[in-house]
C-alpha cells in the first residue's frame, strides 16, 4: 500500500484556503441577508474580503445636527477590506478615521470627533469630543466629516430599521480586522452585562473568535480594533474635495452654540441642499452634479466663511479600487 505524504504547509495552506470561504461567504451573507446587495457589493481575494460602496446611505441624513461642522454628505467611491483570518492583538489599535464599515458600505468610526485617541484615551470618555453629547450628530447615528463624507459615529439605528434581518443575531459591519459588529445584545438575545466588553467594546465570540457591539453608554461602538492590522497604514480614507481649479475648501467650523433647525434635502433633479440657521440668520450648503465626473456645483453661505456668499465646482480626487 503507498501512503500519500502531504506537506505540512499544503495542510496549512488548505485549512486556510476553507477558512478564507467560510469568512468570505459569512461577509456577503451579512450585506445580502440584511437586503444591501443592491447597493453594495463584496468581493474576495487574498486575505480580504472588499465591501465596496459609495458610502451614501438612502435613509434620512443630517436631520437633527446642532453642531454642525458646515459640511455635506456626498458620494465617495469606498473599498473597505475585511481581514479573512483574524488574529486578536496584545495591543488595541487606534485611528483618525474609520475602524469599519457597515453592511450598508457606510464607513464605523469611534465615537469621538477630537483627532486619533492615544491608548490613555481609551480608559476614559472624552467627553468634549463626545459627537453623540455634543450633538454632532444626525437622528440616524451619523453625519459628514472632513471629507464631506458621511459615516457613523454611533448605532445606525435608520439603518438597522431597514434591515431585512434585523435582530440580535444580525451582524450590522465589520471592522477591518475581520471581526464582525452586533448590537446592543449578544446575538442569541441576552443582555450583555456590565463588564463583558472590554476597552474597544467587544468580547469573545464562539463562532467568529471575538465580536465587536453597540451599547446605549459610551463608547457606543466600536472604539478600538482588538484584532492584528498588517497593512494598519493603508486602510481607506475619504479624500477631501478640490476645487476643480485647484486647492481645498477649507474645514467647516462648528458655529459656537450650534445651529438650529438644520435640515438635508434631497431634491429629484438630483441636487442637495442643507439648510439652517444661526443668529437669527439663514446659512445654506447647496450642490448638484456638475458635468464632469466625480464634481459637483457648490452654492454656500456659511457661518465659517462670514456668511458670504460662495459658489465653485468640487471634485473628488479619485482613488484606485482596492483589488
Amino acid at each position: 500500500m503507498f501512503h500519500v505524504i502531504i506537506p505540512i504547509t499544503l495542510l496549512m495552506f488548505v485549512g486556510q484556503g476553507a477558512a478564507h470561504e467560510d469568512r468570505c461567504a459569512a461577509v456577503k451573507a451579512s450585506v445580502s441577508d440584511a437586503g444591501f446587495d443592491d447597493r453594495v457589493t463584496v468581493s474576495c481575494a487574498g486575505h480580504h474580503a472588499i465591501i465596496h460602496s459609495d458610502t451614501y446611505p438612502n435613509h434620512e441624513k443630517m436631520t437633527g445636527i446642532v453642531g454642525s461642522n458646515e459640511q455635506v454628505p456626498i458620494p465617495a467611491a469606498y473599498s473597505a477590506p475585511i481581514l479573512l483570518s483574524p488574529t486578536l492583538s496584545k495591543t488595541p489599535l487606534t485611528r483618525d478615521a474609520a475602524l469599519g464599515v457597515a453592511i450598508n458600505g457606510v464607513p464605523i468610526y469611534d465615537y469621538t470627533a477630537g483627532g486619533e485617541m492615544s491608548q490613555a484615551d481609551l480608559a476614559h470618555h472624552q467627553a468634549r469630543h463626545d459627537t453623540f453629547q455634543t450633538k454632532q450628530l444626525d437622528v440616524c447615528g451619523g453625519h459628514a466629516g472632513r471629507g464631506d463624507d458621511y459615516h457613523y459615529h454611533v448605532k445606525p439605528t435608520c439603518m438597522i430599521a431597514q434591515m431585512a434581518n434585523a435582530g440580535d443575531d444580525a451582524i450590522i459591519g465589520w471592522a477591518f480586522d475581520g471581526f464582525p459588529i452586533y448590537g446592543d445584545n449578544n446575538p442569541d438575545g441576552s443582555l450583555i452585562s456590565k463588564g463583558d466588553l472590554d476597552v474597544c467594546n467587544g468580547q469573545p465570540d464562539k463562532n467568529y473568535g471575538y465580536r465587536y457591539h453597540t451599547s446605549i453608554d459610551a463608547p457606543y461602538i466600536v472604539q478600538c480594533l482588538m484584532g492584528k492590522v498588517d497593512d494598519f497604514n493603508q486602510l481607506p480614507r475619504v479624500p477631501p474635495l478640490l476645487a476643480s481649479k485647484g486647492g481645498g475648501a477649507a474645514p467647516g467650523l462648528p458655529p459656537r452654540g450650534g445651529v438650529q433647525g438644520l435640515v438635508f434635502t434631497e431634491n429629484e433633479d438630483g441636487s442637495r441642499s442643507m439648510d439652517y440657521r444661526y443668529k437669527g440668520e439663514e446659512y445654506y450648503i447647496r450642490y448638484t452634479a456638475s458635468a464632469k465626473s466625480g464634481c459637483y456645483d457648490f452654492v454656500t453661505r456659511t457661518v465659517t466663511n462670514g456668511g458670504k456668499v460662495h459658489t465653485g465646482e468640487y471634485c473628488r480626487k479619485k482613488k484606485k479600487k482596492r483589488k
